[in-house]
């Protein structure tokens, strides 16, 4: 039996609510131009998913579902495709500029490139935050009498 993390309800809770939240996330990326939302919000919302995972399981079940590697690599896709996207519409005539056929009002093509600026978005800042928390929740904080020091949360031979 797996001690690390919370009780046995709390696991089952977050296990329940973990493909809700990343739905809710992945709602407000993709129609963020239609309705209140966007890349920011859902990629925040995105990230909340995986600290309940972090906080029930604790970090290295969150760490075998999205290591700290692809988590990077994903914020680097994120904000080299944001760029892509503006460079492109530069070619085009200037920075930013809508290379995408509009389409139909209310639907979900019905922005041009702002969607795609959304998922990329909603990519770096999901995966950038994540990796923010990962980091903190990898690090200790201990107070001794010289100060403030990090500990890392592995127990090295000093330790033991």
């Amino acid at each position: 039996m797996n001690n690390k993390g919370m009780s046995e309800i709390v696991k089952g809770i977050a296990r329940i609510v973990f493909p809700f939240i990343l739905l809710y996330g992945l709602s407000l990326i993709l129609y963020g131009h239609i309705t209140p939302g966007g890349g920011f919000s859902g990629g925040v919302v995105l990230t909340g998913g995986f600290v309940l995972l972090l906080l029930a399981f604790g970090k290295d079940y969150v760490f075998r579902i999205l290591p700290v590697d692809i988590a990077k690599a994903l914020d680097s896709a994120g904000a080299l495709g944001f760029l892509a996207i503006a460079l492109l519409g530069f070619l085009c005539g200037s920075f930013f500029y809508n290379l995408l056929p509009k389409g139909y009002i209310f639907h979900l093509w019905s922005a041009g490139t702002i969607i795609l600026s959304n998922i990329m978005i909603g990519l770096k800042i999901a995966s950038g935050l994540f990796v923010a928390i990962a980091v903190l929740s990898m690090a200790r904080l201990i107070h001794t009498k010289e100060g403030i020091k990090y500990k890392q949360s592995r127990k090295t031979e000093e330790d033991q």
